[in-house]
């Protein structure tokens, strides 16, 4: 099975929460899955930058990216959070390889808005480089920074990386494994399965609103593009890749229709 994980950033900021996820995602790759990873890092870009006296500034939720911003995005993205969580996964025998959207042209982008600076929309995903390295036995790990055949450097929103990602090579399921326990309603119970017609009521009814609203068109957009199923999960539960691979009842699971 094909299946990629995408990681919220808030996520990785624990150390023992990383280990954890880690072994998860590592036994279930072992269990004889092909797993890719895509994750975010906008909570450790935010603190890096201001560190360095640099104030964050966004637009409809996306970080207008600046040349400056741009080094960080590699410092950070490609550099501390994703080596981390690949020094992790390799400790739990996971066999994972660190890229981004740039290398190979894995993910090629345009730019999104002059006002967002570098902020790409991803235009196309070479999956044949995920084939060669899932059918090769390794685990890749890729940091939503994507690139363009000018040579530049684009920020990408994560689950936007990750829908594209799941989409071009051709993902099963995709799991997104956030800070919350799933969709809510409108009564706020946490809802076990929702459609994609659901998904986009509770969106312009107003219920579902700034990350989760940007959650659920991204997961809507994967089950467009030939996805089978999406699952909108809480990554800090324990054994949560385990119970999603056996379709546990957890999470939010989104499908077609």
């Amino acid at each position: 099975m094909r299946t990629l994980i995408k990681l919220g950033g808030t996520l990785l900021d624990d150390g023992g929460m990383r280990s954890r996820l880690a072994g998860e995602i590592a036994g279930f790759k072992s269990a004889g899955n092909q797993v890719s990873v895509v994750h975010g890092g906008g909570k450790q870009m935010t603190r890096f930058l201001a560190e360095r006296g640099v104030e964050s500034s966004f637009i409809g939720g996306l970080r207008v990216t600046t040349p400056e911003v741009v080094d960080a995005l590699l410092k950070v993205f490609t550099g501390s959070v994703n080596k981390t969580l690949v020094s992790a996964l390799v400790a739990a025998g996971g066999d994972a390889v660190g890229i981004s959207g740039i290398d190979a042209a894995l993910a090629e982008a345009e730019r999104m808005s002059p006002e967002l600076g570098q902020v790409g929309r991803i235009s196309k995903v070479n999956g044949r480089l995920l084939d060669t390295l899932c059918q090769a036995g390794y685990l890749p790990v890729i940091a939503c920074v994507a690139g363009d055949r000018a040579g530049a450097v684009y920020n990408v929103n994560a689950d936007q990386m990750a829908v594209a990602c799941a989409a071009g090579w051709g993902a099963e399921k995709l799991f997104f494994l956030t800070d919350v326990e799933g969709v809510r309603g409108a009564g706020g119970e946490t809802l076990a399965t929702l459609s994609s017609s659901g998904a986009k009521a509770l969106i312009q009814s107003g219920v579902a609103t700034g990350g989760m609203q940007a959650k659920l068109n991204a997961a809507c957009d994967a089950l467009e593009r030939g996805v089978g199923e999406v699952v909108i999960a809480p990554g800090a539960r324990a054994g949560i890749v385990g119970q999603l691979a056996a379709a546990k009842p957890v999470g939010t699971r989104l499908f077609k229709g």
